[in-house]
């Protein structure tokens, strides 16, 4: 594989036995700054190779988060798939799964065996709803997380039913707090010598992302209700359509802003409302500020809205299909679109690494690859010879 010397994760290995995405997205982000990921998969494949767009019989999901990482079969309900499992531990730092809690026990890979055998493994288990409580066994999905943390409910129209997002929110927002943790993990690992869990239910990182929602309920029993695009502590701020037919996000969050807004608009004289001064005050005559600034922009085209309030110092963005950021100009000075040649699809594009560091930025050194590509390099380098992999693999243990 490619050299990885250069990247701030080298010499870090991680044993991704996740599927799907929050446990392997949280390995993924690793990967990216240069951990050695080594995928284990059943033989039949990581469910995530048949989510989703599909192109020429290759999952486009699989390809974003199976990158940077090798991949390796191992049927782990198999005693000798545990037995080679135990072994890659031994000189593996971070081992993330994502089975309902008590399978790796049943395996005989639990925490306090494989601690026994790498007392500096930091084990990174993430499950719909922990590993305590009368929930924990039960199968949890991103879509679970969404409903139960309240995301959810305070999200939609007034008078619309809850509204949960169309794709892998909780997943996305689980992974990237477990990668942080990890890396807290290995932090102090530093200190003390020794590993540790970490332990993620994905029902918890999307509602510590909610706000002060649990001390504004504790302290004035205030529950969040639906306000569509809208917000309960500024206004104006919605999306707004143009009159050619282009839509436009606005937001009031500082209130120069806000002021800044009102005189674009033609509406200086409601700077010198009483309520005009607190954005929670402003919220409260958010119809009377929408239809100003509604009225303002729908008579407009998008990009003479855009400039004028560019020029204003005003906050406005316009609302991108996925079209308009591969041809945008920031997303490109960004290099946030990375282009890889995959032997599958040849040119092949995706995100890049969501946060750039100065000094050692990570990379995507390629795509998902195919199933089982590397168990002969793996497992070879366990000492596992080819006549022993070719017994494995007719006995169903390997791919």
């Amino acid at each position: 594989m490619e050299n990885e010397t250069q990247l701030p994760l080298s010499g870090v290995r991680v044993l991704d036995a996740a599927t799907l995405f929050a446990g392997p997205g949280t390995a993924t982000l690793l990967g990216d700054f240069g951990a050695d990921v080594i995928k284990i998969e059943h033989p039949t494949g990581d469910p995530a190779r048949r989510n989703g767009v599909q192109v020429h019989g290759e999952s486009l999901w699989w390809k974003l988060i199976g990158r940077n990482k090798r991949t390796i079969t191992l049927d782990l309900n198999r005693p000798e798939a545990q037995e080679i499992c135990r072994t890659l531990v031994r000189d593996a730092d971070v081992l993330v799964e994502n089975f309902r809690p008590g399978t790796f026990e049943r395996w005989g890979l639990g925490y306090q065996e494989l601690s026994r055998i790498n007392p500096r493994l930091v084990m990174v288990r993430v499950s719909g709803f922990g590993r305590v409580g009368p929930m924990r066994h039960r199968a949890g999905f991103g879509t679970l997380a969404e409903a139960m943390s309240g995301f959810a409910h305070s999200t939609g129209e007034p008078d619309g039913p809850p509204t949960l997002p169309p794709f892998g929110l909780a997943d996305g927002i689980a992974a990237v707090t477990s990668a942080y943790a990890t890396m807290v993990a290995l932090h102090a690992r530093a200190t003390t010598g020794r590993g540790q869990i970490v332990d993620t239910a994905l029902i918890e990182p999307i509602l510590h992302l909610l706000g002060p929602q649990i001390s504004a309920f504790q302290q004035l029993g205030v529950i969040p209700s639906r306000l569509g695009n809208r917000s309960a502590n500024n206004a104006p701020r919605n999306v707004y359509r143009c009159r050619d037919g282009r839509w436009v996000a606005v937001s009031t969050s500082a209130q120069s802003i806000a002021e800044r807004v009102m005189r674009l608009v033609g509406s200086p004289e409601l700077i010198d409302e009483p309520w005009f001064a607190s954005g929670s005050r402003r919220a409260e005559h958010v119809e009377e500020l929408d239809a100003v600034v509604g009225g303002w922009i729908a008579a407009r085209d998008a990009d003479e809205v855009i400039t004028a309030f560019e020029n204003a110092q005003a906050a406005i963005a316009p609302v991108y299909s996925i079209a308009d950021i591969m041809t945008d100009p920031q997303f490109a000075a960004l290099d946030t679109v990375v282009h890889l040649d995959d032997p599958e699809l040849g040119d092949l594009a995706m995100q890049g690494l969501p946060s750039h560091l100065s000094a050692t930025p990570g990379r995507v050194r390629w795509a998902g690859r195919p199933l089982g590509a590397d168990n002969d390099e793996v497992l070879g380098g366990l000492g596992i010879g080819p006549r022993e992999r070719a017994e494995l693999r007719a006995r169903g243990v390997i791919r």
